[in-house]
């Protein structure tokens, strides 16, 4: 659809709704470059108008905490949309139950529990994204994956109908799962165990200080870039990066990092060719070297 109809289109979203939007400062990467349209999801009754409006014409990305997300420095020619606080709220429901909204930081849900005393959250206390991002790729780290301790998902399709999935129904795999990538996460239902405070502030701290001290923080990174290709061999990833290509290779300002192979970095004012260049290059001498064909944990929006 032309810029000019969809303005014509979607004027009564008024300030929640922008267009040319640059995304550069909305992911880890600092990387990206503008949105045809970007909408600001007020509450569930705003995201319900804007996608029976839109009608599936466009292409449509949701962008959580942007912590693994390439953007691409051309304009978007497609829909970005963002959920507002209202999709940040959690609740305790019983004992051992807890109700997010997607747009909860993974970190939030984790200090949540252990203030509430449940356990098996832990883990999300590592992962730099948000609940609706971890669903979609059964994100994970230290042996546990959302599958662990999802019970059942709210969604909304590119039509506006609003579906509840319960766990039973999906299929997970590693970084993956069965559900439809027309679904808009909205919210979700996870079972935890209760336990005592002090050993899941333990444990969580336990977990924080491993991943500080094997992976890069602060700097301009995407998390992993590449999943670890269990099935092809017991070695992990970085393991076959750090044996296949020599770690001082960089593109412009993208380069790998010391500290983490697997993570990828932008010193400065690194492009998404400069990444996407390093990205294919590392993904290439690896399949040389090794035959083993890396498969990309980042999603790429282009």
């Amino acid at each position: 659809m032309k810029l000019d109809q969809l303005k014509d289109l979607l004027i009564n979203f008024g300030e929640n709704v922008k267009f040319n939007y640059d995304l550069k400062k909305k992911n880890w990467f600092n990387i990206g470059g503008k949105t045809k349209v970007f909408f600001k999801a007020a509450n569930l009754k705003d995201l319900i108008h804007f996608l029976k409006k839109l009608k599936n014409q466009e292409k449509i990305f949701i962008l959580g905490a942007g912590s693994n997300v390439l953007i691409t420095d051309e304009v978007f020619d497609g829909v970005v949309i963002k959920l507002s606080k209202d999709f940040n709220n959690i609740s305790l429901l019983g004992d051992d139950i807890l109700i997010a909204g997607s747009g909860v930081l993974d970190k939030t849900l984790s200090e949540f529990a252990m203030e509430n005393n449940l356990s098996g959250f832990e883990f999300l206390s590592c992962i730099p994204g948000t609940i609706g991002g971890g669903i979609r790729m059964n994100a994970g780290c230290f042996g546990s994956e959302f599958k662990d301790i999802l019970l059942s998902i709210q969604a909304i399709d590119k039509l506006g109908n609003v579906v509840t999935i319960p766990r039973k129904n999906i299929e997970f795999d590693y970084r993956k799962n069965n559900l439809s990538n027309d679904l808009i996460f909205l919210s979700a239902s996870f079972k935890g165990k209760k336990s005592e405070f002090l050993k899941i502030r333990n444990e969580t701290n336990r977990l924080k200080t491993k991943k500080n001290k094997n992976q890069p923080n602060k700097i301009k990174t995407s998390g992993s870039t590449f999943k670890n290709p269990i099935k092809q061999t017991e070695k992990k990833v970085w393991q076959l990066i750090e044996e296949s290509v020599s770690l001082d290779k960089s593109f412009g300002d993208a380069y790998i990092s010391k500290k983490h192979c697997n993570f990828f970095v932008n010193k400065g004012n690194a492009s998404f060719e400069d990444m996407s260049k390093l990205i294919n290059y590392v993904r290439e001498t690896v399949m040389k070297k090794t035959g083993i064909l890396l498969e990309k944990e980042i999603k790429i929006l282009e």
